[in-house]
């Protein structure tokens, strides 16, 4: 198993909220198997690596009232609602612990994502694979989930 590590890039931010007054996500960030590697050339710099307190923060500790899209047969992944320091909403995908077990994978794959960005999808804006937890964060998007858009129009009234 490998760790996480980021280049020496750090934002920090004034604002405190739920008495943190540091923002302690990296740009530019590899996870590692062994072997440290140059950063990446043309990586996006608004994309982050984030630490699972940052999560636990924005959530309230992943409560229960902050889940926007149930686990399922099809989908075993919860997704949270969450707000950073910076007071921007987010959607956070955790991950089951034996859906991604190499972090170098977890973190190249998503590093692939990130390349596609288009105003009309929520853009992954960075992730988490700190021990076994695996997690990606996208912007928040409050209108539910595509599934529910797709899966259940059945309730919906036709505008």
């Amino acid at each position: 198993m490998g760790c996480c590590q980021s280049s020496f890039l750090t934002e920090s931010h004034p604002e405190k909220e739920h008495g943190h007054n540091r923002q302690s996500h990296h740009s530019h960030t590899h996870c590692l198997s062994t072997q440290t590697h140059p950063p990446s050339v043309g990586l996006d710099p608004s994309f982050f690596e984030f630490s699972f307190s940052d999560f636990k923060a924005a959530t309230d500790n992943f409560n229960s009232d902050f889940i926007v899209s149930e686990s399922g047969e099809k989908a075993p992944n919860l997704v949270y609602k969450g707000r950073l320091h910076n007071r921007r909403w987010i959607a956070i995908k955790k991950f089951t612990k034996v859906a991604w077990p190499d972090p170098k994978q977890f973190a190249d794959e998503a590093l692939g994502v990130v390349k596609l960005r288009h105003q009309r999808l929520a853009n992954l804006i960075g992730y988490c694979c700190d021990g076994y937890e695996r997690l990606l964060v996208a912007e928040y998007l409050p209108n539910d989930t595509l599934a529910k858009h797709l899966f259940h129009w059945e309730n919906q009234t036709i505008v």
